[in-house]
C-alpha cells in the first residue's frame, strides 16, 4: 500500500462529489466534458485491476468509490444532454 497513492484517491474523490451536485442541480451539460469523464473513468477502472492482479489492499475500495462517482457523473451528464434537447414549452398566461 502506498501513502501518497491513497492520498492522491482522496483528494480526487474529494472533487467528485461537488462535480456530481453541480450537474444535478444545474441541469444542463455545460462545462462538462464527456470524454474527460470516460477517460478518468478508465484510469480508475485501470487502477482497479490493476490492484486486483498485482497488489490487493485496501485502496481498491477508494478507486471503486471514485469510479462510481464518475459513473454517476456520466449518468448526470446524459440526463442533463436529453433535458437540453426536449423543447421547453412556455406556459400560458390565464
Amino acid at each position: 500500500m502506498s501513502l501518497f497513492e491513497a492520498i492522491m484517491l482522496i483528494c480526487f474523490g474529494a472533487a467528485w462529489p461537488f462535480s456530481i451536485y453541480k450537474s444535478w442541480k444545474s441541469r444542463a451539460c455545460a462545462g462538462k466534458s464527456i470524454i474527460f469523464l470516460y477517460i478518468v473513468l478508465i484510469g480508475y477502472i485501470a487502477g482497479i485491476i490493476h490492484k486486483v492482479l498485482h497488489s490487493q489492499d485496501w485502496i481498491i475500495a477508494l478507486y471503486s468509490l471514485n469510479g462510481l462517482m464518475v459513473l454517476i457523473d456520466i449518468v448526470f451528464y446524459y440526463r442533463n444532454w436529453k433535458l437540453s434537447r426536449i423543447p421547453v414549452t412556455p406556459k400560458s398566461a390565464t
